[in-house]
């Protein structure tokens, strides 16, 4: 597949460098860091450099303008992915269970890749919502489950006669795997003993893809062996 840089979110009148963009560049940077709970919204207006009232009058309040956060930068994954996964079925349908893996997981190597360092404040935000019992059933429900049924419905052609529930679980352990690698913890770099290191994010894409579709072949041909 191709690469190509990832878009850069816009502000809410559609124009970047705004001062709603700003607040949730700010927003999103915090978020990131601190969790949902170790930020307040006067924290997020001093850094900002606006009042207090402004964030209120852009966004209302702070789990408003969280899920604001979380969702600017989701829309442009899931239209890079849904394009990818459209070029591949463009080549052939049903689509080849790696071109579906390689459409779900490249536009994510991009947005950590890229020059804009929100993308990769947004990556640990996604890394920290997807393992939060309480915001992942809600954010990431909102925001991608919809999108991910698509690939489920291509993973269903690519692997026929395999039961639903065994798409899932495979989806679930790619999330882990994925939301590990986009977290960019370090863990890996002493583990290695300097051998990987976690900022390597074309290594990691190259070989998390081979790794989820070897998964997913195994797991659901080992159901339709039974």
């Amino acid at each position: 597949m191709a690469k190509k840089p990832v878009g850069r979110p816009r502000g809410r009148n559609g124009e970047s460098g705004d001062r709603g963009a700003a607040i949730l560049d700010v927003s999103e940077r915090l978020f990131a860091r601190h969790g949902y709970d170790g930020v307040t919204l006067r924290t997020v207006a001093r850094e900002a450099g606006v009042d207090l009232a402004l964030i209120n009058y852009y966004f209302g309040p702070k789990q408003q303008l969280f899920d604001t956060v979380f969702q600017r930068r989701a829309r442009i994954l899931n239209d890079d992915r849904l394009k990818a996964l459209n070029a591949a079925r463009a080549e052939s349908d049903p689509v080849p269970l790696e071109k579906i893996i390689e459409a779900y997981l490249r536009p994510l190597e991009m947005a950590q890749e890229s020059e804009d360092q929100g993308w990769r404040n947004y990556c640990a935000l996604l890394a920290y919502v997807n393992t939060s019992p309480v915001w992942g059933p809600v954010l990431m429900s909102r925001h991608f489950d919809a999108p991910m049924e698509t690939f489920v419905e291509a993973l269903s052609a690519a692997l026929p006669n395999t039961e639903r529930a065994d798409l899932y679980w495979c989806y679930h352990f790619m999330s882990g795997a994925m939301t590990l690698t986009f977290a960019n913890t370090g863990r890996i770099n002493a583990m290695s003993g300097g051998l990987c290191r976690s900022d390597d994010f074309q290594t990691a894409y190259d070989r998390m893809i081979p790794f989820v579709v070897a998964g997913f072949e195994q797991v659901c041909g080992r159901l339709n062996n039974r």
